[in-house]
């Protein structure tokens, strides 16, 4: 088995005693995606979390990686997550079954919802989002998912489904990075025994061209990618950052072979929150007026099977 499962630095423990690499490669359709670099951070660089969503149209490309990989399935960690319109009893099972069809898998290891808005047609968003949610512990117990939470879900949000449910949410994945740091959020989750993940750890490279990251970097003669990854890893906050460069995915792997100072992490604590990547005003539009899974997709180049 990887050592990310046997050294405790490289993962977290659910509350369902799941363990969680706490690095993950991020996949999306936005800037595309890159068959090559899923396979180089399987295969060569150790990685064993991959972080993906139906809305971003690659989870096919992504069981065709980790074939490709050789890495055996049981020792990869697949999370996906379920878009807004297909919340509902029967529509969320369909929409895991998709997925677990398109990953080449008979099971999931995270199943997120992936936001708390639902379409504006709905007349009672509270209760559409907890029949979803009791939808995914109806599969927790079927052993279809190891593991289910929720994604860009605030307190408000979360009350909602605290108030109803049988299982807690294991994961709430939200935007993180030091100029987007939830403190009250995070201690929130850290109290109901959520775990907090972020995804764009990198501000989606916003953030490595900040002066404070770059005398970091250069202190600990690193590169600022590595520097906020790491704070994050010493925080205990799974991270995903995504990349289509095969160099930046080794470089990204490669943060658990040095330490931050607590001056460091304080400094990056408390950064200026200034930058918010994934805009909530947003969203509804793009539930409402549905475009295909992986829209944003560029002609994706897959090799030949032999």
């Amino acid at each position: 088995m990887a050592d990310v499962y046997t050294n405790p630095e490289k993962h977290v423990v659910l509350h369902n005693n799941v363990k969680m690499p706490i690095l993950g490669l991020g996949t999306s359709h936005n800037g595309g995606y890159s068959h090559s670099a899923v396979v180089y951070a399987l295969k060569e660089c150790g990685y064993r979390h991959i972080d993906t969503a139906k809305r971003y149209g690659c989870e096919a490309y992504i069981a065709k990686a980790v074939k490709e990989s050789e890495v055996p399935r049981d020792e990869i960690f697949l999370a996906t997550k379920c878009w807004p319109t297909d919340y509902g009893t029967i529509a969320t099972r369909n929409a895991f079954n998709g997925s677990c069809e398109r990953l080449g898998s008979d099971y999931i290891d995270l199943y997120l919802l992936h936001w708390p808005d639902v379409p504006s047609s709905v007349s009672d968003r509270n209760r559409l989002l907890q029949e979803t949610w009791r939808t995914l512990e109806v599969l927790l117990d079927e052993e279809r998912v190891r593991a289910i939470g929720v994604s860009n879900f605030l307190e408000r949000h979360l009350d909602v489904i605290l108030e109803e449910c049988s299982v807690v949410p294991h994961i709430n994945q939200c935007e993180f990075h030091p100029f987007n740091n939830p403190k009250q959020l995070r201690e929130y989750c850290a109290e109901k025994k959520i775990q907090f993940e972020g995804y764009s750890p990198l501000a989606k490279g916003y953030a490595l061209a900040d002066s404070t990251v770059k005398a970091i970097a250069k202190l600990h003669r690193r590169s600022p990618s590595q520097i906020l990854l790491r704070w994050s890893l010493q925080n205990r906050i799974p991270a995903i950052p995504k990349s289509t460069k095969v160099q930046r995915v080794m470089e990204n792997g490669q943060i658990f072979d040095f330490t931050l100072t607590e001056e460091d992490n304080e400094i990056l604590d408390n950064m200026a929150q200034k930058l918010t990547i994934m805009e909530r005003s947003t969203i509804q539009h793009k539930i409402d007026n549905p475009l295909p899974d992986g829209y944003k997709l560029k002609l994706v180049k897959i090799p030949a099977e032999p």
